[in-house]
């Protein structure tokens, strides 16, 4: 089991950055592809933007890419989504997911934190 929290949401305005921090607890992190989705009131959730156990590959959806950077530290167990550049458009819940790099059923999420972009 791998507990999650996420922090670091808020409001923005256009063009401006924020960082959002996920904890994890519980198991061992290392093991685990991190990634950052976000979701808007009736749509699907999105994937935004993942990272490897080790941190050695890093995926990211087009509508982020260059704007966002995703990156773990495996010796405090967090993940971390840096976002630069932020459009109005960027604005959902964002969650924070742990999947297990072997057992793809293991598959775990956080609360999730609000970020709204606005003038």
């Amino acid at each position: 089991q791998v507990q999650l929290v996420e922090s670091g949401g808020g409001l923005v305005q256009p063009g401006g950055s924020l960082r959002l921090s996920c904890a994890a607890s519980g198991s061992i992190f290392a093991w685990y592809v991190m990634s950052w989705y976000r979701q808007v009131p009736g749509k699907e959730r999105e994937l935004v933007a993942s990272i490897t156990s080790t941190g050695a590959i890093t995926n990211y959806a087009d509508s982020v890419k260059g704007r966002f950077t995703i990156s773990r530290d495996n010796s405090l167990n967090t993940v971390a989504l840096q976002m630069n550049s932020l459009k109005p458009e960027d604005t959902a819940v964002y969650y924070c997911n742990a999947v297990h790099n072997r057992i793809g059923t293991m598959n775990y999420w956080g609360q999730g934190t609000q970020v709204t972009v606005s003038s």
